[in-house]
């Protein structure tokens, strides 16, 4: 697996790689200095993973996180305990406290290789998913069969996502990136790191914000699509 280390300290980051160099399923492919350096090797390298540091100068980990449109795994790397839970809101796989003991690094890298590798099964035997068809949506006590042209919005929620669909708005436990792999694209979008969009429920497009692009749906809901996702929407919608 290919991974990113991104850390503003050049000893932490030398360690961390010494570490993971005991690892033979984990690829280091590039390091990055700060929040900036980070989102530009993302995009560049296509890490699976990334070890995330939370505080750097500038944008913190958190803030690099709500700019990528699709994020990869994170673990995230720190001295400081208290970003634990906020962490997990992120969609984190682990939270490794500095100094990182290699007992706890090589729990870590057991989890995200086992998920790696139950995703990679997945990919290969469920097909991908188009408008015409049914899915079986359970949350709580309540139950829907709902064909997937009419949920016209996928909303993340940490490691759940949301549904829209008429007047109902179920949970399920599913990632925005599973999702994404396995939903038709010539019928949903992905628009930002938190939302997909069913683009038969879009019922006009604006400019809006640093060139990004803002989609109205049936219905009344507004959602922004980012501008490295507005270029792609172009290209894919234009004659």
């Amino acid at each position: 697996m290919k991974a990113l280390i991104v850390d503003d300290e050049r000893l932490a980051r030398t360690e961390l790689r010494r570490l993971l160099s005991e690892h033979k399923e984990i690829q280091v492919v590039g390091e990055a200095v700060n929040a900036d350096d980070a989102v530009s090797k993302i995009n560049e390298l296509n890490p699976e993973i990334v070890f995330l540091d939370i505080q750097m100068p500038g944008k913190s980990g958190f803030e690099m996180l709500e700019e990528l449109d699709s994020v990869p795994k994170i673990i995230f790397t720190t001295a400081y305990d208290e970003y634990a839970l906020k962490a997990f809101e992120y969609n984190a796989l682990d939270y490794l406290l500095k100094p990182i003991e290699p007992k706890r690094l090589e729990e870590a890298i057991k989890r995200i290789v086992e998920r790696h590798r139950e995703e990679k099964v997945a990919e290969t035997s469920e097909q991908i998913l188009t408008s015409e068809d049914q899915i079986f949506v359970k949350d709580g006590d309540r139950c829907w069969f709902v064909k997937l042209e009419n949920i016209r919005l996928f909303e993340s929620e940490g490691n759940y996502v949301r549904l829209y669909f008429d007047d109902h708005k179920p949970l399920i436990l599913r990632t925005l990136n599973y999702l994404d792999e396995r939903l038709e694209k010539r019928s949903f979008f992905r628009a930002n790191r938190k939302h997909i969009l069913n683009l038969k429920w879009i019922e006009s497009i604006e400019p809006w914000l640093n060139g990004g692009l803002l989609a109205k749906l049936k219905g009344g809901m507004k959602i922004e699509v980012s501008r490295r996702q507005a270029i792609k929407f172009k290209d894919r919608l234009s004659l």
